[in-house]
């Protein structure tokens, strides 16, 4: 018998013994139960969340006053940086005669700057806290030298939606492995928490999570849970783990499904949760891992390289008032209950209902409470996956773009700290600044375009600059390109130096050689891409201000490349903007033409570029070379090593992968799976769609709506009737489809016979 040890509120669970079906031995159970649920508050806006702190008496880290001043220092730093820049662009317009746009390309210039100082001057700070590390924050030194006992439990939980499942329980795996070679496995459970929709997938998942539990002797540990209804994407699906089982647990680690994570990261992090009743959320930088293409190894050199700086100058300033990226992070589960269930912000999607980008608004509503949320920089074992190719890399960013603009709702909520306004607002930036820069070319061009046409020659004032330094117009705006050139290459010098001086680690990247010509070839590749980009989200947010709201697809994790034909397509507009300007360009003048080529070049060849970029072949020559390495390719870390090895999903005795009997089949004909699917449905569901399972029978397994086959797959008896029918009932009266899968084990039976008489 199954004894079901704990439920959802949408389906029960019950595969704590259920080893007792598929291998004939007895699990414990040491599993949620439904007394321990937190319910989540129902907030209809930020203003009714409550106002609970966290205990008083817990010490900070840092003080607020000290606090207070990095902030002025660094965003008073960045204010007078780009305020020189402006006026110094306001004199060069001013020397050049007064133009109607010249107001508005100023406005654009200092938003565009300050952004561009803001990144330049992380990396700068970054470099400050390297310089002066003994002065460094971390978080992570609460617990230096520790190695006591966790003090509570904690869950991993790892979201899937449509994913390859057998990849996913292999990543769950090396996880589980890696804790318990700290000896720390005792403090943990681990969750599989499905919005899969495709239904062959779902029965898969089903499998993959019963052979890997077996394997592991894990039943009782590693939990497995899907979601009837995929109410409000993954946002709702922790938000449900949260209110169902949350109550059991101190915090909840939060992994997506190509999230890898040391165990001896994983308990550090808990440890430092234990003994800090203030912290609400620990967030962890990923290395980006698994590069093949010649787009994800230049994704992953940047940020293993450029990162680090960034990352450290993030810290500088947000101290104990970071944010949260969704995911490789650390949750305190109970003030997440209380104030982190999002609003639903006002009118439809895509600029209303629900947030997609949740994890922003998520820590902001935590620090609000009075809660820190920390970014532990020093945490080096915590890695993630990338889209393979530039299209798909887009493709994911229509999605963030729509949530991060929904952020404009709350930039200016009530209560919320300068630091998580300054979250958000980056965050809108990130997507926002694209059409405001091609704004600032297209008026730009329009500004050369009429000085052609109107003849109108440079008026003879000198300006502040030309009167007390000395510089004519044409050397005034060399010193501003050069300002914004600097600002835009210095944070990558910067760490190139800095890896320089660092040996140990430099030897990650390769050679000098190579680690020289990978900077090089990631400067020009980026300029490359970076027109293409530009286009693609200001497309994106055109779109949402016509009203087209994104779906929500499953990401993909691995192609052998972009076809020419998708490129074109995809990038087509990016390509005929890109000769139409030009060629407006080369009218207007030769010169206007060479100062935007490295914009036009970007935008004429944006599909050689997208197709180049997503070649694996191109990817493997450069790693040979050890060209765009980094220091986890060249040492892989153990649990990389453990993920690649782990195989325990897999199971040719229980599998919905065999011929004939696949996914939802093998539900049905397969002893096996059947029972497996069985035990996890919710046995009090015991109606039966008589219609539907005859009409299923005798028609095929095409022949149902997907709604109605999944009516069919939630009916426990259903399911059980169904697998009695295909094998008790004559082969003339059921589908073909049913019959050959019958007929596998028949073949199967022979091939084995036959191999014992030779």
């Amino acid at each position: 018998m199954l004894e079901n040890d704990y439920e959802n509120e949408n389906d029960r669970l019950e595969e704590a013994n259920f080893a007792h079906v598929v291998a004939g031995a007895s699990a414990t159970t040491d599993s949620p139960v439904a007394d321990e649920k937190i319910p989540l508050m129902a907030a209809k806006n930020l203003q009714d969340l409550p106002q609970i702190s966290p205990p008083v008496c817990a010490p900070t880290l840092i003080s607020p006053l000290r606090a207070k001043l990095r902030r002025m220092f660094f965003f008073g730093s960045v204010l007078l940086v780009n305020l020189l820049a402006v006026l110094w662009m306001a004199d060069l317009f001013n020397r050049q005669g007064f133009h109607k746009s010249h107001i508005l390309l100023l406005g654009i210039f200092a938003l565009l700057n300050s952004l561009l100082v803001l990144g330049s001057f992380h990396a700068l700070a970054g470099v400050w806290d390297w310089l002066f590390s003994w002065r460094s924050v971390k978080i992570t030194q609460y617990t230096r030298g520790g190695d006591t006992a966790l003090a509570h439990r904690y869950a991993v939980v790892m979201p899937v939606y449509n994913e390859d499942i057998v990849k996913v329980c292999a990543r769950v795996e090396a996880i589980y492995r890696s804790i318990e070679a700290t000896g720390r496995l005792a403090s943990f459970d681990f969750f599989i928490l499905s919005d899969t929709t495709q239904l062959n997938l779902w029965v898969e998942e089903e499998v993959a999570w019963t052979n890997m539990s077996r394997k592991l002797n894990a039943f009782g540990r590693i939990f497995y849970r899907r979601r009837r209804i995929n109410e409000n994407r993954k946002a709702g699906n922790i938000g449900d783990f949260v209110k169902t089982w949350g109550g059991r647990y101190e915090g909840m680690l939060v992994l997506d499904a190509d999230s890898l994570m040391e165990g001896r990261d994983i308990v550090a992090m808990c440890r430092v949760m234990d003994v800090n009743p203030r912290l609400g959320i620990l967030q962890t930088p990923p290395k980006l891992i698994r590069g093949s293409s010649v787009f994800t190894r230049l994704q992953q050199f940047s940020m293993r390289l450029y990162g680090p700086l960034f990352i450290r100058g993030l810290n500088f300033w947000q101290l104990g008032q970071g944010s949260y990226w969704g995911h490789n992070a650390l949750i305190r589960v109970k003030p997440f209950s209380e104030f982190c269930e999002l609003p639903a912000l006002p009118g439809k999607e895509p600029f209303g209902g629900k947030i997609l980008s949740h994890d922003f608004v998520e820590a902001a509503l935590m620090v609000k409470a009075g809660w820190e949320v920390w970014l532990a920089w020093d945490i080096e074992g915590t890695y993630e996956e990338a889209p393979p190719t530039l299209i798909d890399h887009l493709k994911r960013d229509r999605r963030w773009c729509q949530g991060n603009l929904q952020h404009m709702w709350l930039v200016f909520a009530q209560r919320f700290p300068f630091p998580s306004r300054a979250h958000l607002f980056m965050g809108i930036m990130a997507y926002l600044g694209s059409p405001v820069w091609f704004l600032f070319l297209l008026i730009s061009t329009w500004v050369a375009w009429d000085f052609r046409t109107s003849d109108l020659s440079q008026l003879p004032y000198d300006g502040f600059v030309g009167k007390y330094l000395g510089l004519n117009g044409a050397e005034q705006a060399w010193y501003l390109a050069g300002f914004v050139l600097i600002m835009l290459f210095a944070p990558k010098l910067l760490a190139f130096i800095g890896m320089l001086f660092q040996p140990r680690v430099r030897r990650g990247f390769g050679t000098v050689f190579s680690l020289t010509i990978g900077v090089l070839l990631e400067a020009l590749l980026s300029a490359l891409l970076a027109p293409s980009i530009m286009v693609s989200h200001t497309m994106m947010v055109l779109s949402m201000v016509c009203g087209r709201s994104v779906n929500w697809g499953s990401q993909t994790r691995e192609t052998d490349g972009t076809t020419w034909s998708e490129a074109i397509r995809y990038h087509g507009p990016a390509i005929v903007i890109g000769i139409a300007w030009s060629a407006l360009a080369w009218y207007i003048s030769k010169s206007f033409f060479l100062w935007m080529s490295p914009i036009l070049v970007g935008l004429v060849f944006a599909a050689h570029v997208s197709v180049w970029t997503s070649r694996t072949r191109y990817g493997r020559v450069l790693q040979r070379q050890r060209i765009l390495s980094t220091p986890e390719e060249t040492l892989t870390p153990e649990v990389i090593r453990l993920a690649d090895g782990s195989s325990a999903a897999v199971d040719l005795a229980l599998t919905a992968h065999a011929l004939h009997r696949e996914g939802s089949i093998a539900a049905v004909v397969d002893p096996y799976v059947n029972g497996v699917h069985v035990s996890l449905l919710d046995p009090d569901n015991d109606e039966i769609p008589t219609e539907l399972l005859e009409k299923w029978l005798v028609t095929g397994p095409d022949s149902l709506q997907k709604n109605e086959m999944a009516e069919v797959m939630y009916s426990a008896q259903g399911m059980l009737q169904m697998h009695r029918n295909v094998w008790s009932l004559p082969f003339e009266q059921m589908h073909s489809a049913w019959s050959r899968a019958v007929e596998s084990y028949r073949t199967r039976a022979e091939d084995f016979s036959s191999a014992d008489a030779v």
